[in-house]
């Protein structure tokens, strides 16, 4: 701004005005600089990884012994790891409304996975519940800043022409798979271009095929960073690993057979498969690759010091542990619960980003957040605002080496129709489960300390009645009623 001004100047006004500017900029550089500051430098280019029911702990880099993740790993030396870090939902759909949106769930349009039929092109993958018309997302608000935005992987938010078709939400491009349930095969017939069927020739849905979903997901993706290398841009890499069914390239799964013993799966929940932990190890590290691949071609192209990567988990780890050991991977850690579960394992995720020059490396925080304050993280990184009524607050101050600046959550909320009826608050150290709304109504409203208990082993709440009492109320106070019926389940607003 300062500097168009006084070229402006030059043309219109001549010399003497302009020094009379400078001087005027000069004296009040300390009022400005800041702001100035900000309205000009170069805004950075964004990407967003979310994984796909990877647990809290199937990174090296926050703990994992078994699956290797190398690139992940230099991606947390280069910046910071979040241990307390939530999603959302424990939960595809909801999960990825809430991170969209900035609305935590007992606000939130989507609270639960809700399928619908038939499909655009004579199939059943028809799409999710969609997004209503209209709807504030992070495409929305970074693209009318000027950023190109991407989506590629799995979308879930609303299928092919509808309100919530990715390209009705602020995309750009999009690429994979609308349907979640489209997604529960890694080689299937088609993938979607945009609205359109990419043909993936040799692939019948079965266990193996010619095109591996996953590639060819991820090398869109990395040929929209190539085409607007140029350009500000927003990538929106939802990969569909490691969700089941158990699939990945031969030659990725060689590199873990053998390694441990393995009980066949044979069920026909998915695919069966001769060796479930190989494959499923495979498909993290595989997952891993693409993130070595993107940031290789970042550096290629002189983006890396300019851009910020964002990764983390859309849930916590499978349940079927027939498929997915997540006892022998120690996929949670000694967290309790898994995908579906409102209790820790089902909710705590990773999180990871690197920013060079703005997030101090090798760095960690227990900073307490949650999927809902990506979209005003990524306002303050664009220099935008927030919308007013966003649910999240920016962890910005965090990643970037001030805590003290940073502003904290008085809970978190989570509210989930799946699974029986759910809700969950955390507030401080305490955290308070209501299993069962729907299913055994009303429930049992547990209380558990996380820094003495983080496995929820010791139900509080008859020793603490008051603490219960106001995390109750705090549930209560914040669930705003669905406008869909199907995610509507227990009371409303804050009691009398």
């Amino acid at each position: 701004m300062k500097h168009s001004l006084r070229i402006g100047c030059r043309k219109k006004i001549g010399l003497v005005l302009l020094l009379l500017i400078d001087a005027f900029l000069f004296c009040s550089g300390s009022l400005l600089r800041a702001e100035d500051l900000a309205a000009t430098r170069e805004r950075p280019n964004i990407v967003v990884v979310v994984a796909d029911d990877l647990g809290y702990a199937e990174l090296g880099c926050y703990g994992q012994e078994k699956i290797r993740t190398p690139n992940l790993d230099r991606l947390a030396r280069e910046g910071m790891r979040l241990t307390q870090f939530y999603s959302s939902a424990p939960v595809c759909a909801p999960a990825r409304c809430c991170l969209m949106t900035g609305k935590h769930a007992g606000h939130a349009i989507i609270r639960d996975n809700y399928e619908v039929q038939p499909g655009p092109f004579g199939d059943a993958f028809g799409g999710q519940y969609p997004l209503p018309e209209g709807c504030v997302t992070i495409p929305t608000l970074l693209g009318a800043d000027g950023y190109r935005c991407g989506a590629f992987g799995k979308w879930g938010l609303g299928g092919v022409g509808t309100s919530g078709d990715p390209l009705e939400q602020g995309f750009d491009r999009f690429f994979g798979y609308n349907c979640q349930r489209h997604a529960h095969n890694l080689y299937p017939r088609y993938l979607l271009d945009d609205r359109k069927k990419k043909v993936l020739s040799g692939n019948t849905r079965g266990r193996s095929g010619a095109v591996y979903g996953p590639k060819v997901v991820a090398d869109e993706m990395l040929r929209f960073i190539r085409q607007n290398k140029d350009r500000r841009f927003f990538v929106y890499y939802a990969s569909v690993l490691p969700h089941l069914a158990l699939q990945a390239p031969e030659e990725e799964i060689a590199a873990y057979r053998g390694k441990w013993p393995e009980t066949p799966y044979t069920g026909k929940a998915y695919l069966p498969h001769p060796t479930p932990k190989a494959c499923y190890a495979a498909m993290v590290s595989f997952l891993d690759k693409q993130i070595g691949r993107m940031m290789g071609l970042l550096g290629e192209l002189g983006l890396a010091e300019n851009t910020v990567i964002l990764f983390t988990s859309d849930n916590g780890t499978a349940s079927d542990r027939r498929q997915v050991d997540a006892a022998f991977f120690a996929s949670v850690g000694p967290l309790r619960g898994l995908k579906g579960s409102l209790y820790e394992g089902g909710l705590r995720v990773p999180l990871v980003a690197r920013w060079p020059g703005h997030i101090p490396p090798n760095s960690t925080s227990a900073h307490l957040s949650a999927g809902y304050d990506l979209l005003p993280t990524l306002c303050g990184i664009a220099g935008i605002e927030p919308p007013a009524d966003c649910d999240g607050i920016s962890f910005l101050p965090t990643l970037t080496g001030h805590p003290e600046q940073q502003e904290e959550h008085a809970c978190l909320i989570w509210d989930f129709a799946g699974y029986g009826g759910q809700l969950a608050v955390r507030s401080g150290d305490w955290k308070g489960v209501w299993p069962h709304q729907r299913r055994n109504p009303p429930g049992t409203f547990e209380l558990y300390h996380l820094r003495r208990d983080p496995a929820e082993e010791d139900n509080v709440a008859g020793s603490n009645p008051i603490v219960a009492a106001r995390l109750g109320h705090l549930l209560k106070a914040a669930r705003g009623r669905p406008e869909a019926a199907t995610f509507r389940f227990g009371s409303y607003g804050a009691p009398e």
